[in-house]
């Protein structure tokens, strides 16, 4: 069982570690991602870019590379195997070994988590996103609140193995964003639409 559950965290960190937003704006010719903007490789960054279609596929991509990972081995395997996967396709995003473990900040990968283990959760979190992100135009804050809300809804709505998962997944997350928790904070966090 073990073994089963190291080889799916091992299935999903290769999956969730292929950077997307690198691959798609090298392909299209764009500057190195990771001179733009706050030098992320995720979907926001891209959009700062200027190519709004970039930024949408390196979202979808960023996402269903978790999602995979998740089915993939949930169907191999079982759901403790899911579970075990989707843990590590966000790590792998967060520290893909192709870039020297300098990845993304998860937020995608975290909902296509979500989306392959519990797809009403995954909904519920990109509504919330929607109505912070509309209300502040800030892409950060809007997954902060939204990810802050995920594990509470999955453990009131019956999955506290999931909810367990998210809470861990989502402690990441806020470390990964400690620099635009700090920004929002100072007022100084780059807003939606913006190119810095």
């Amino acid at each position: 069982m073990i073994g089963t559950l190291l080889l799916a965290l091992a299935f999903g960190y290769l999956c969730g570690s292929v950077p997307f937003g690198l691959i798609l704006t090298k392909v299209a010719g764009t500057q190195d991602l990771r001179s733009v903007g706050s030098g992320n490789i995720g979907a926001t960054n891209v959009l700062r870019t200027g190519r709004k279609g970039l930024a949408a596929a390196t979202l979808i991509g960023d996402m269903l590379k978790g999602t995979v990972a998740v089915i993939a081995a949930g169907y191999a395997a079982g759901p403790d195997a899911a579970i075990a996967a989707g843990f590590g396709a966000f790590l792998g995003h967060l520290f893909p070994i192709w870039l020297k473990f300098k990845g993304g900040k998860g937020v995608a990968t975290y909902i296509g988590v979500l989306l392959g283990l519990f797809w009403p959760a995954a909904l519920a979190f990109c509504a919330v996103w929607l109505v912070v992100a509309f209300v502040s135009r800030y892409s950060s804050l809007a997954a902060l609140v939204a990810s802050a809300l995920t594990p509470f809804g999955l453990y009131f709505d019956g999955h506290p193995a999931l909810a367990l998962l998210f809470a861990v997944l989502t402690v990441v997350l806020w470390i990964m964003h400690r620099a635009n928790i700090q920004r929002l904070l100072n007022g100084t966090e780059g807003k939606i639409g913006s190119k810095s």
